[in-house]
């Protein structure tokens, strides 16, 4: 974790506030866990794993169910140890420490679950003290932080209330208040908003945003949701197979997927190309049909224009364009009817400035 040393904290200010941290480096070097059953089946459940998160980031690492990454999580935070490999936190191998070290280590880092995790016996505010009293902080302290954190999480009022009065948003936030009580520099969201409904889980990512930006800490979000790793993310790896097999800007996936299991987890979030439901509709009627890449350099409203002056017509007949990362990019499904010549030219033009792709009968 970050060995810099913290500074003084403003006259009459609680030295344990929560304050910015410079964040994590994690670095993943050739990580291999092989899991051994009962009669010797070997699971290769993370396969020579190299990666590297630099502080402050936000990465989001995506995977369908079993492509290792709860392994991956359990790594992170010394849960679990690789049958080879190298983790490094901050430039410390972990992979070694005794267990005494590793729980120290385990103090820095502060984790979000799935189903919250939130003693149900405990008001909001006791869930959020509960990591400060096993830290020995003076009980003063202790309820400043307290009421700090459900200021800042939006929850200043439901100190009092106990989770089967919270909302599933609300438990959450509790969730993430406790996380961020001990001033962490590594943040690690476990599938954190699976169980929550649409409207909720923009809220927790905004959220999720804020501690980001505010506070410096590096969050790595693990998720099989698309969406998620779009609203949130610096940067995604996708996991097949205990593998990373994609990795790069949310930008740079998202408009350009290299690997059929990018490309489905891109399709459900952007649904800019037509699915075979409504493409088998779309040739119902009459024309060439068009999945275009649309870019700055695309070229797509020229081609329109000379196609449409040479006796072609041009219906735009599904699409999207989304920003990310202060870039635009999208796809547009266009059908032609008309003269044949026209239309032919259109698709030979854009071949050389872009990717168009006919859909064929």
């Amino acid at each position: 974790m970050s060995t810099s040393a913290p500074q003084p904290a403003p006259e009459g200010r609680d030295p344990h506030a929560l304050r910015p941290t410079p964040g994590t480096r994690v670095e993943f070097r050739h990580i291999t866990k092989i899991f051994t059953n009962n009669k010797h089946a070997e699971t290769r459940a993370l396969d020579d794993v190299s990666l590297t998160v630099e502080p402050g980031e936000v990465i989001g690492i995506i995977g369908y169910s079993g492509a290792g990454k709860s392994t991956l999580v359990r790594m992170i935070n010394g849960l679990d140890t690789p049958t080879s490999g190298e983790l490094l936190l901050d430039g410390t191998d972990i992979v070694p420490l005794p267990e005494a070290r590793l729980r120290s280590l385990r103090s820095h880092i502060g984790m979000i679950f799935q189903q919250f995790n939130l003693f149900q016996s405990r008001t909001a505010a006791g869930n959020i003290e509960y990591p400060l009293q096993l830290a020995k902080m003076p009980k003063p302290e202790r309820k400043r932080r307290v009421k700090e954190m459900l200021d800042f999480v939006g929850l200043g009022d439901k100190g009092r209330s106990y989770p089967e009065q919270l909302s599933g948003g609300q438990k959450q936030r509790v969730g993430i208040a406790r996380a961020l009580a001990t001033n962490p520099s590594l943040l690690l969201a476990d599938e954190a908003t699976s169980a929550l409904d649409p409207e909720t889980t923009r809220e927790v990512l905004e959220l999720l945003r804020k501690v980001n930006k505010e506070l410096g800490i590096t969050i790595v979000v693990i998720t099989h949701e698309m969406e998620v790793v779009r609203s949130i993310a610096d940067k995604v790896a996708v996991m097949e197979n205990g593998k990373f097999v994609e990795y790069g800007s949310v930008y740079e996936v998202f408009s350009n997927p290299q690997t059929t299991v990018a490309q489905r987890f891109v399709a459900t979030a952007l649904r800019n190309t037509p699915d075979n439901v409504e493409a088998e509709d779309l040739l119902a009627h009459e024309g060439r049909l068009f999945t275009i890449d649309l870019t700055e350099n695309s070229g797509f409203f020229p081609a329109s224009a000379r196609a449409t002056e040479n006796g072609a017509t041009i219906d735009i007949v599904h699409g999207g364009v989304t920003t990310l990362q202060h870039q635009s990019f999208g796809k547009v499904t266009v059908r032609l009817n008309g003269n044949p010549q026209a239309m032919e030219d259109f698709y030979r033009s854009l071949s050389r400035t872009t990717t168009i792709k006919e859909i064929a009968r």
